[in-house]
């Protein structure tokens, strides 16, 4: 277990993404939703990561009823503010979003102050929790005059109050997540996809950073949404088709893992577990047999060799560690 930045949150080096669960994309049955978090606890996962966006609440709702089987000391649960969500009327699906649910609600961007309690409060009645261990500023891209005025200084505010253990942003850039690092007293950020065996952006400036301040980094996207985890024409790379050129060389980073008898998805995830910031590698799933297979490949050894041909054939950058 690692603990998170200056918090004393706990958290399991692997943890268990439930966007999937939220109906990302595709519908998931609730038994297939709730053997895949009993799964990641079998698999010794203690951290569990979801969002009021996933699913418009459905993703939150499964992972509380789920984990009510364990000892609530025994976990972490990190959730999100700054969509919160309002019940809506207009009728249809929420497929736009990128979610296989009714379009009951709306989300509404708010990272005022009042905006993250009620959203934080509206999380926890659907988790059936009276903590959440970890809360993250979710995707403020566009929103950074309000979040670093209103929302990170509210989140400072309930950490002090003992409501949560940790505060954090989660992004799918690195740039704003060091100022984060830098400017603010953050314990965590979460970085999705940008540092991975694909794109290294986090390691120029984040990755240094964090580790200097001693603030803790969650990594996601460690197979950059499905290419690194199955290369193959129509695969994903950051939520869209893959472009010709990262196809071309993730199919030749299998050819190499399949040379050193491991699986590229071993290999992703151990990238992504290297950096001495890095204090939990966030995977997502939908079914038991994800999160097993996921489990298995965290703890596979990878042969130096392995790492050697990446750098030697130009498929990973000289100076990048392993």
């Amino acid at each position: 277990m690692n603990t998170l930045g200056h918090s004393g949150v706990r958290v399991s080096p692997l943890a268990f993404g439930a966007a999937g669960i939220g109906n990302l994309y595709t519908e998931v049955g609730e038994e297939q939703a709730y053997e895949a978090v009993t799964a990641a606890w079998r698999s010794g996962i203690r951290f569990f990561d979801t969002a009021p966006h996933y699913g418009l609440g459905l993703s939150e709702r499964r992972l509380g009823a789920a984990l009510r089987a364990f000892p609530r000391s025994e976990y972490a649960v990190a959730t999100k503010v700054g969509r919160r969500l309002e019940p809506s009327s207009e009728g249809g699906d929420d497929l736009a979003d990128g979610f296989a649910v009714p379009a009951t609600h709306r989300r509404v961007w708010d990272f005022s102050a009042d905006g993250i309690r009620r959203t934080l409060e509206a999380s926890l009645d659907r988790l059936g929790l009276d903590h959440v261990d970890v809360v993250h500023l979710h995707d403020p891209d566009d929103h950074a005059e309000q979040v670093f005025r209103e929302g990170y200084p509210a989140l400072e505010r309930l950490r002090s109050e003992g409501v949560v253990g940790a505060i954090g942003a989660g992004m799918n850039q690195a740039g704003m997540l060091t100022r984060f690092v830098r400017d603010t007293d953050v314990d965590v950020v979460l970085c999705a996809g940008r540092y991975t065996l694909l794109d290294q952006r986090a390691r120029t400036e984040l990755l240094p950073a964090a580790e200097e301040r001693g603030v803790s980094v969650v990594l996601g996207g460690a197979f950059n949404s499905g290419l690194l985890a199955d290369p193959r024409p129509g695969a994903t790379y950051d939520y869209t088709r893959a472009p010709a050129d990262l196809l071309e060389r993730a199919l030749r980073m299998r050819e190499v893992a399949d040379r050193h008898g491991i699986t590229l998805r071993a290999a992703a995830l151990a990238f992504c577990s290297a950096p001495p910031a890095v204090a939990s590698v966030l995977v997502g799933a939908r079914s038991a047999a994800e999160v097993r297979d996921c489990a298995e490949q965290f703890t596979t050894p990878i042969p130096a060799a392995f790492w050697q041909e990446l750098r030697d054939t130009g498929l990973l950058p000289p100076e990048e560690p392993s």
